[in-house]
């Protein structure tokens, strides 16, 4: 009945033609989870085809006068209350009050406005063709071919029988998508995707689940659609046993105040969206803490019957799980889901069973506390060195912080994505197992990609590698993926709920090559034959370095509001190709935001060395810096020239009118040794004189060299600082024997550093800075959460109050009222008490984390960067001093060779050959004794190093040991801070009525 009415009312029965063909859906979202749909349903199938406004003054409200006069130049009309008739308001004349409403001053011509054919066709060859492309598979354009391209946009056919382009027909191929900055078919799936499957960037998320922040945040099923809608490939599960009378196992985020959902539902989810968008494979990486027998039965039979024929659990037979092998590729495991989950590879034993399933799934575990685990980090410790901390080794029944052992149930769906411990490149490398994979954290990433670029790239030519975010990014907060496409880690693990520029970066990537969550990596990361540094400054062999341009010339309708507005240029890729915020232009006079006009100098980005990883982001802000929007293009898919660019929000979803009008050149770079002959023949004298001024400048660098032979004509006051004056032999050799012991006595007393000086470091302090203000920040938040708090149980009580004074007079018996102002009294002291220990439990936990990645990593990483750097300086300080002693002893032999010579000739013979030997003989004695005297302190240096590394260590127990004692203290006094809290406010509430005389029950309820 409801039906048929809600029918009659639409009139759905009198409509005419199909319901979906007249419906229209606008869908709106505050974020991923909370999505709302409204739907519109048109008389006719004709009139959803054009969804109409007439509300410009409304869009452009800051500027009605600019919209009015655009109105009244397309003869509409634009007073108050009017309203434009459809038929009136064609497309041409759309385009026309567009041109009005943002004339293009910038595009306008001295002549009379047009361009001929012969124009056109150099204008498009010259200016708009890419150098790049061969041009015998991609030949200039014709007159002929540029006639038909003016014949699409010029529609006053008596100009275009005049062979002539109006401006505003010109204007409008510029803004067409045939002169798109990306050309259209690198948006579609144009990538092989017959390569093996670690070939390839894969489209990640990390906790999936969650919607907000890492410790408190919700979770949510819908999130898992929406991510695979977006195109992710890979999603986070973790699992941990349900306590409930069910035993369902649940998803959440282990010690932490996140909510629960269930895994069923979960899977279900992820059945119901994994291929609407890419048919290719989605990974699910399980984090298993499960430590149910018959939980993890469940999970792998929601897996196998809800998945179906879709779950990949047997090997390809063309791939045997072997070493060798190589992984299948995303064209032979379409539609296929893959497990990633902990694989046991021996069946587990009665003992293993009964250890199991003897616990009680409705057991009840230790306070929930951020400081008992800290989820994803600690449950894949096993693939960090030392991730062992004293709360860490607590491990409490029915809670494992590490990963549960995995069933024969759950191991049997684990194949081609196995989770191993990663122990070196070196052992990967020997074992040849490409369907084994490890995780890191994206410190220890950071930490191989540092130490180790060039193998960490090796390792992920045959291996999946993923990184996820750290354990103190609380606030579910992003790092870049760029460092680590660099070296070709496929699973880069993002927070999907914080769209930050991160996340941005990782929209703009996977929309490429149709969405399907599969970028194919650059051949030179794939070929086993090439070897690559992420971190090179030269030209990669087979790699044509580019030379970039961009010019801003203008921007249309960026905002909405009257105000500035400016745009940056930055550019993302390999660290020496990488340079943020490289170009900021002027802020637009006169508060300009619809037509602005830079016409700036351009920027150039001289060398970039790998195009194929690099990216230009173009952003727009207004005048303060809020963001209006931006777009974030590959530099290999750029089209030279002049083009408009829509921007995009931060979701990467097109804005309607924003744009940025833009210069672009790109070229093959040329290296400067070319530039230097060119000018050498332009101007060859002052190219002789630049050379001539390079040697004087090059002849201070090489002053060692030639030494010697400018000594002996050296002016006295210039006579080098390592040359003695002439003396006896005795009083040289003493002289020459005192420099080289005082060069030893000048190393011996540089300081090692002590635990205090690598503290007083900037680096060190700029950590600790950065730590203050997270604590800060959360107190910040918390005592917002407090006011709010007391705020709402204020009104309540002053609610109540008034009830109960009204209900006096009918009641004698004030109970019920008292006994409903002591449970409002009660909620108040349990909610604040709940607020607090969860700010002492975050606290705890971000000081801690603290102390392990900060405190002690960076104490060690700074001892060992000093420690190198002295050991070099004494390597060094050591071949001077040696070779400082053989000029010595040389240059005294010489001089008494010179005086033997004065004398008669055999006597002069005979002495020569007793200086040669003496001379022999000293050489090798005083080197002897040079380099023990150098073994000592190198040992000495060696061995102050390892006693400041066992410093160092023993630091981290102390440190955690006073943070333990210091919020047990806190978490005892918590009750009675918080009655007392409550008391001295509400001293504080009385004191501040007195001027009137409230009932008794009012009083209560204003002072708590």
């Amino acid at each position: 009945t409801q039906h048929m009415l809600f029918s009659k009312l639409l009139e759905v029965g009198n409509l005419v033609g199909r319901l979906e063909n007249r419906m229209v859906t606008v869908v709106t979202a505050s974020d991923l989870v909370n999505v709302n749909h409204l739907n519109f349903i048109a008389s006719q199938e004709d009139e959803a085809k054009v969804l109409h406004s007439a509300g410009f003054a409304r869009l452009f409200s800051s500027d009605r006068k600019r919209v009015e006069n655009a109105l009244e130049s397309c003869k509409l009309p634009y007073g108050r209350g009017e309203s434009i008739k459809l038929e009136d308001f064609t497309l041409e004349v759309y385009r026309h009050f567009l041109d009005s409403l943002c004339p293009r001053t910038e595009l306008s011509r001295e002549d009379d406005g047009v361009l001929t054919v012969d124009q056109m066709t150099e204008f498009i060859n010259n200016k708009q063709r890419d150098p790049r492309l061969n041009e015998i598979l991609y030949p200039p354009l014709r007159p002929a071919q540029t006639r038909a391209l003016m014949e699409r946009y010029q529609h006053d056919q008596a100009q275009l029988q005049q062979g002539v382009i109006s401006l505003q027909a010109f204007s409008s191929y510029l803004s067409s998508d045939e002169n798109g900055v990306i050309p259209p078919d690198k948006l579609d799936q144009s990538e092989d995707m017959s390569f093996p499957l670690s070939h390839y960037f894969i489209n990640s998320s990390h906790n999936t689940y969650l919607t907000a922040g890492q410790l408190a945040g919700s979770s949510s099923v819908e999130m898992y659609r929406q991510v695979l809608l977006a195109g992710c490939r890979c999603v986070e599960l973790d699992v941990w046993k349900g306590r409930t009378a069910e035993e369902e196992p649940v998803i959440t985020h282990g010690f932490t105040m996140t909510s629960e959902i269930c895994f069923k539902e979960v899977i279900e989810a992820i059945a119901e969206c994994a291929f609407k968008t890419s048919p290719f494979p989605v990974i699910l990486s399980f984090e298993n803490h499960v430590d149910s027998l018959k939980q993890q039965a469940k999970m792998a039979e929601y897996c196998r019957s809800i998945f179906g024929d879709a779950l990949l659990i047997d090997p390809l037979d063309k791939y045997p799980l072997e070493s060798g092998v190589p992984l299948p590729s995303p064209q032979e495991l379409m539609g296929k889901i893959l497990i990633k989950n902990k694989k046991s590879h021996k069946p587990s034993n009665s003992t293993d069973s009964k250890r199991l399933t003897d616990q009680p799934a409705n057991q009840s575990s230790e306070p929930l506390s951020p400081s008992n685990n800290t989820g994803e980090m600690e449950a894949e410790s096993e693939e960090e060195e030392d991730d062992d901390d004293d709360d860490g080794k607590k491990v409490s029944e029915g809670s494992a912080e590490r990963e549960a052992v995995a069933t024969e149930e759950m191991s049997t769906l684990v194949n081609y994505v196995q989770p191993t411990k990663f122990n070196s490149f070196e052992a990967s490398k020997k074992a040849a197992r490409c369907y084994h994979m490890s995780s890191f954290v994206e410190t220890k990433a950071l930490e191989h990609l540092t130490k180790s670029p060039v193998e960490f790239v090796e390792y992920n030519k045959s291996q999946l590698s993923r990184i996820y975010p750290k354990g103190t990014r609380v606030d579910s907060s992003n790092f870049m993926p760029q460092l680590f496409w660099n070296a070709g880690c496929q699973l880069v693990a993002l927070n999907y709920q914080t769209i930050d520029l991160s996340m941005q970066l990782n929209l703009f990537m996977f929309e490429y090559n149709g969405r399907s969550g599969y970028r194919l990596k650059p051949e030179f990361m794939r070929r086993p034959d090439k070897h690559f540094d992420p971190f090179t400054e030269n030209t990669v062999d087979g790699i044509v370095a580019n030379t970039l341009s961009v010019k801003v010339i203008s921007g249309q309708f960026l905002t909405e509001r009257r105000v500035g507005v400016y745009v940056e240029v930055e550019m993302f890729g390999l660290p020496v190709d990488t340079r943020r915020k490289a170009l900021k232009t002027k802020t637009s006079q006169n508060n300009n935001s619809v037509n602005p006009v830079w016409d700036e100098e351009p920027i150039v980005f001289k060398k970039v060395i790998l195009p194929t990883l690099a990216s230009l982001r173009i952003a727009a802000f207004e005048e303060g810096g809020k963001f209006i929007g931006h777009r974030i293009i590959p530099v290999t898919a750029i089209r030279p020239g002049y083009r408009y660019i829509g921007l995009r929000n931060e979701k990467n979803q097109p804005l309607i009118l924003p744009a940025v009008f833009v210069y672009i050149e790109v070229k093959d770079y040329v290296p400067d040794t070319f530039a230097d002959v060119i000018e050498a023949l332009s101007n060859p004298i002052r190219y002789v004189n630049l050379l001539e001024q390079r040697s004087k400048q090059l002849a201070a660098l090489t002053l060692e060299d030639g030494e010697e032979d400018t000594t002996s004509s050296a002016p006295a006051g210039h006579t080098p600082v390592a040359m003695t004056p002439k003396a006896s032999a005795a009083n040289q050799q003493a002289t020459s024997t005192g420099r080289v012991l005082h060069q030893n006595v000048y190393l011996y007393c540089v300081p090692l550093g002590s635990i205090e000086s690598l503290q007083q470091s900037k680096v060190y302090q700029k950590e600790q800075r950065r730590h203050f203000k997270e604590l800060k920040e959360l107190v910040r938040r918390h005592q917002k959460k407090t006011s709010e708090l007391l705020r709402d149980f204020h009104n309540k009580y002053k609610k109540t109050a008034r009830q109960c004074s009204k209900s006096r007079a009918s009641r004698s018996d004030d109970g019920e009222p008292d006994e409903r102002l002591q449970q409002l009294r009660d909620e108040q002291h349990q909610q604040l008490l709940a607020l607090r220990q969860e700010q002492y439990y975050s606290q705890k936990y971000l000081q801690k984390e603290h102390i392990k990645t900060v405190l002690i990593r960076r104490l060690t990483n700074m001892a060992e960067e000093i420690h190198n750097t002295q050991m070099k300086k004494l390597k060094d300080i050591c071949d001077k001093e040696k070779k400082e002693l053989k000029r010595q002893m040389d240059r005294r032999r010489t001089e008494k060779i010179n005086q033997a010579k004065t004398k008669e000739k055999h006597l002069a013979e005979e002495e020569k050959i007793e200086i040669n030997k003496s001379y022999v003989n000293e050489v090798v004695q005083n080197i002897k004794r040079l380099e023990e005297t150098q073994a000592k302190r190198h040992d000495q240096l060696v061995e102050q190093h390892n006693e400041l590394l066992q410093e160092i260590q023993d630091l981290k127990p102390k440190l955690q040991a006073a943070i333990d004692a210091e919020f047990q203290e806190k978490f005892q006094c918590l009750p009675g801070e918080i009655e007392d809290f409550l008391q001295d406010r509400k001293l504080e509430l009385r004191g501040q009525s007195k001027s009137r005389s409230p009932t008794p029950h009012e009083t209560l309820s204003e002072d708590d």
